[in-house]
């Protein structure tokens, strides 16, 4: 049996709870059919070893930003951090994961600052943004419809979606595109249901966001890149569609955003 093509568009593998087994972890995202994964970072200090990790594994591609909740590591060399990384390397595809989190922090204005600034950066770089959006899509959308008014938008991804479908149709006006991660699998994330049955075929990415999330049945255990499958699954089910056409949409639609090879 043909395995389907598929592309985890979103990953933390740096984590050291793959350090003892990786080879292995590698070994079954080939097997189930993952031909590349972007790996997203949280802190600039975590960017040598993602890229040390894109030298060891070339279907791995990476993004450089500031993750909301981590605001502290964000200082007035941080932007300039970001451009140098992206530019010495072209593996670096995206900036991000950037965004705003009002459900774990309240500090609105902070993550504000520390989001304007890389969204700048994608614009000036001409690459798209990896958005993580928790209990917080009307500031965001303020942000991002600010920018589009004045041409300074960039494009990019709604990464682990978990908003309602009126809000991914205001995402995807924007001109964004909605990634599922293993939430998609959950039984009570409704919202996330419809949204996968009603987003357009040429804007969904399926993702893992390991090592969170991990899909029914390993819901609770660690997650890794081959369990990008079973996301893709319950997608192709909530579409009616079949399991190797969500897989060729999703993979074409990471290939087009993140100009994959």
């Amino acid at each position: 049996m043909t395995v389907p093509t598929l592309i985890d568009s979103h990953c933390h593998i740096v984590f050291r709870n793959f350090e003892d087994d990786l080879e292995e972890v590698s070994a079954r995202w080939r097997d189930a059919g993952v031909v590349a994964l972007l790996h997203a970072c949280v802190e600039p200090a975590e960017i040598p070893a993602i890229r040390a990790l894109a030298d060891r594994f070339p279907e791995m591609r990476y993004s450089v930003g500031v993750h909301p909740l981590d605001t502290e590591h964000w200082t007035a060399t941080t932007a300039d951090e970001l451009r140098a990384a992206a530019l010495a390397d072209d593996r670096v595809v995206a900036i991000g994961e950037l965004g705003l989190d009002l459900f774990r922090d309240k500090n609105l204005d902070e993550q504000l600052a520390v989001l304007g600034p890389q969204l700048d950066l994608a614009v000036e770089l001409g690459k798209p943004v990896i958005i993580h959006c928790r209990d917080a899509a009307e500031p965001m959308l303020k942000e991002l419809r600010d920018r589009a008014a004045e041409g300074r938008c960039p494009t990019g991804v709604m990464h682990c979606w978990g908003g309602t479908p009126q809000e991914m149709d205001a995402f995807l006006e924007l001109g964004f595109y909605i990634s599922f991660s293993g939430t998609v699998t959950f039984p009570k994330a409704i919202d996330t249901h419809d949204c996968a049955r009603q987003v357009p075929d040429d804007r969904f990415l399926v993702e893992t966001d390991c090592p969170f999330l991990a899909p029914v049945p390993r819901r609770g255990k660690r997650n890794e890149p081959s369990y990008v499958a079973a996301v893709a699954a319950r997608v192709a089910e909530l579409r009616n569609q079949s399991l190797e056409s969500v897989a060729s949409i999703s993979t074409a639609n990471a290939r087009r955003l993140f100009a994959l090879p």
